[in-house]
């Protein structure tokens, strides 16, 4: 079902220039297919193309780039499952959560061609005083200009939507840098892309290495950048952007509180979901998970037994849930984590167990607050258990951290959970779910060491774009 090769896309078209990535199953670690990887004379090509399509890009009206957004829906659509199949591939992800994924895609594009139409500016007053009788104000929004993009391995579609679907909303001409371990998604993107009569040069798709990318961070050509991944990665490249905004969503360790008054048999079947679904393998998978005392000991019991239930296994099977993680070296890495933890007198009450890439649900408790699994992103299969016996205790607990992405709250009382939205130092407090929860037109972003700006279609056209103002007098 995968082609046997893959292209880049440089400035529109399609480029065969050779087979230097070879794209693996992350679940058979065998070769799956082969990908063009570009060097950084393509990257700095791609960003010249970028810059003279700008102009155009700018001149097209709204309608015109809802028609663009519009044809890649429909062509999402017809090949839903060709997406979500090499998503499997590509990423290891359960093909259930791939097609989740794909679903996401749509939906992004397809509420970036609502907002396409919808960015409007302002008439101001500006009599405010006697000198300015006369005097009238209006401004415009107006695409910011060429855009810098750095996509993860993890939500290979679905991330790289979230920058390229508001670009084409606003008129903005990018280049991107898929991860190497997943590029498909992002070419078959392009591939779609290229179908439509964006301007030559609008759009450029480029895998390429880690060293040879520096052009996607310090040209000045590019008037924006935006980056998910790691904060190392982000951190680094922020220091090294020259002047243009840096948007960045670098992960977290997410917390969970479960108050006494929950739900067991929901926020059981919640947690589960947020701490395993795609193997942990997101930025705001539940890792770390308070609950009242009161229903510690049922709760741990109940959730332990569902946990080692976990269907494991090929993620091209429709049964199972917990496939490999990216790399043997990433579940090697987690697997030392956990050695670590329990070094330090942590117990493990289910799982912990790694063969190669894949690594068993695992559940813990007794981890003390400095342990690796415990104070950095596990990015895995692993969530971490302790009772609380105060509330605003477990409020603290949660904010002792680097990162502040998201944070779910079960809770019925309304006073807790506008509390948790006051105190909580996190982009986003979900209440009566998981921190894993998303939809695509909210504002998603973090603060401390999780990133800096928002995403969602809405949030990123306000990176994306620049406010003009236009003064008018009238003689008197």
């Amino acid at each position: 079902m995968l082609q046997k090769a893959y292209p880049y896309y440089l400035a529109n078209k399609a480029v065969f220039a050779n087979q230097d990535l070879v794209v693996t199953n992350k679940y058979t670690g065998e070769a799956a297919t082969t990908v063009a990887m570009a060097k950084a004379d393509v990257i700095d090509q791609a960003i010249e193309a970028a810059e003279k399509s700008q102009a155009a890009l700018t001149a097209m009206k709204p309608y015109e780039r809802q028609a663009i957004l519009n044809h890649c829906v429909k062509r999402f659509e017809e090949r839903f499952e060709e997406l979500a199949y090499a998503l499997c591939i590509e990423a290891g992800k359960p093909i259930k959560d791939a097609r989740g994924e794909v679903t996401r895609l749509i939906d992004t594009f397809k509420i970036a061609a609502e907002e396409s139409v919808r960015i409007t500016g302002e008439v101001m007053n500006l009599e405010i005083t006697p000198r300015a009788k006369g005097y009238q104000g209006m401004y415009k929004k107006v695409p910011i200009g060429p855009c810098s993009f750095i996509s993860p391995f993890n939500f290979p579609l679905n991330l790289a939507a979230h920058k390229v679907a508001p670009a084409l909303a606003v008129g903005c001409a990018f280049v991107l840098k898929p991860a190497s371990r997943t590029p498909l998604g992002a070419l078959i993107i392009g591939e779609i892309l290229a179908e439509t009569d964006l301007p030559a040069g609008a759009f450029s798709i480029l895998p390429c290495s880690r060293d040879g990318a520096d052009l996607f961070t310090t040209d000045d050509r590019f008037k924006l950048l935006s980056f998910t991944g790691s904060p190392d990665v982000g951190w680094d490249l922020k220091a090294r952007a020259g002047k243009k905004p840096v948007i960045l969503e670098l992960g977290g360790n997410a917390g969970c509180i479960v108050d006494h008054d929950t739900d067991l048999d929901d926020a059981i079947e919640r947690i589960v979901f947020g701490a395993y679904y795609q193997s942990g393998q997101s930025c705001i998978s539940v890792q770390r998970v308070l609950i009242h005392e009161s229903i510690y000991a049922d709760f741990k019991k109940r959730y332990v037994e569902k946990v080692s239930n976990l269907v494991h296994g090929d993620p091209l099977s429709e049964d199972t849930f917990i496939g490999p993680m990216i790399s043997e070296s990433e579940a090697s890495r987690l697997d030392g984590w956990i050695a670590e933890a329990k070094s330090k007198g942590a117990s493990v009450l289910c799982g912990g167990e790694r063969d190669g890439a894949m690594l068993q649900a695992t559940v813990m408790e007794n981890v003390p607050t400095d342990a690796s699994i415990n104070a950095d992103e596990a990015f895995g299969p692993v969530s971490i258990i302790a009772p609380f016996s105060d509330y605003d205790e477990a409020l603290e607990e949660i904010n002792n951290s680097q990162f502040g992405l998201q944070a779910g709250v079960f809770t019925r009382d309304i006073y807790k959970a506008h509390k948790a939205w006051d105190v909580l130092d996190v982009g986003g407090v979900v209440i009566g779910d998981v921190p894993s929860w998303r939809v695509d037109n909210m504002p998603y972003g973090g603060v401390k060491e999780s990133g800096l700006g928002r995403e969602g279609i809405r949030y990123a056209i306000e990176d994306m774009t620049e406010l003009r103002l236009m003064v008018l007098r009238t003689p008197q």
